[in-house]
């Protein structure tokens, strides 16, 4: 038996026989080994997604859609689920197809966090109220 499997306690519910070579041999103390896994707080998950949405850009506005305002909702259950909302500047959008799915491998990709959901909502319609004062600068338009 490897080391590996004695430190796991591989086989130690297993008698020993005759043609083991560890037959009549004790075997070494082995310790517990305690599962810790810790759970993040769903809160502290928050800063970690807003961070990866900012690194969303809408295609035709260089400005992240966190910012632009585009999410409007960001739900996280004690699981690490996140449930978003969000918009788009307008309903013709050309990205209208991608850009959910861009916001779901953005959120996918921070740790902690479990199954995510996307939806499009348009209400309330999107508006440039929506924007943070970094965008409005950004653009210009402030």
């Amino acid at each position: 038996m490897n080391r590996l499997a004695r430190f796991t306690g591989f086989g130690r519910d297993k008698q020993p026989t005759e043609t083991d070579d560890t037959a009549g041999v004790p075997s070494p103390e082995v310790p517990e080994v305690e599962a810790v896994v810790e759970q993040m707080d769903a809160e502290e998950l928050r800063e970690p997604i807003i961070a990866a949405l900012r690194r969303v850009h809408d295609p035709e506005i260089p400005v992240n859609i966190y910012d632009l305002g585009l999410i409007y909702k960001i739900d996280i259950a004690s699981n690490g689920n996140v449930d978003v909302d969000m918009t788009l500047t307008a309903a013709a959008c050309p990205v209208a197809g991608m850009m959910p799915l861009m916001v779901k491998d953005a959120v996918q990709k921070v740790e902690g966090v479990g199954q995510v959901e996307v939806e499009l909502v348009w209400d309330p319609p999107w508006s440039q109220d929506n924007m943070s004062e970094e965008a409005l600068l950004q653009l210009g338009m402030m």
